[in-house]
């Protein structure tokens, strides 16, 4: 089985190594928790679930995992350059976590939108996490 945080660890290492996205971050913008003075734009990873939608039951095999972007930049367009450069990462992408087997992602939900609340633009990125077991 693949425990949220395991997933969360190669998730980050996969969108660390990838230089177009740090550019588009400044670096270091890909943050577990924001803290109250950390430079926008940046990416946190908000809940992960695992779930098995046959039984209701917990199981790590079948995980939903949530990225969130957040922009100051006037306009959408920051916000949906950095999903953009996510999802072509993270999409159908084939992670090695232990030595359970291979998680696989795919993109499940995408949308971006401006918080009035907070003046930010907000994207969230929702990918499916399914984990085969070798045999």
């Amino acid at each position: 089985m693949t425990a949220p945080g395991d997933l969360q660890q190669a998730l980050f290492q996969r969108l660390k190594s990838d230089a177009s996205l740090s550019a588009l971050l400044g670096g270091a913008g890909l943050l577990e928790q924001a803290t109250g003075n950390v430079a926008f734009p940046y990416v946190t990873c908000g809940q992960t679930s695992a779930f098995d939608w046959d039984t209701g039951a917990d199981n790590d095999a079948d995980q939903l995992v949530t990225l969130h972007v957040w922009s100051k930049a006037h306009g959408e367009a920051e916000t949906r350059n950095i999903m953009d450069r996510i999802e072509a990462r993270l999409a159908d992408a084939a992670l090695v976590i232990g030595p359970n087997g291979q998680t696989r992602l795919s993109l499940e939900f995408a949308e971006a939108r401006f918080d009035e609340d907070l003046a930010v633009h907000h994207g969230l990125l929702r990918f499916r996490a399914i984990t085969q077991e070798n045999a």
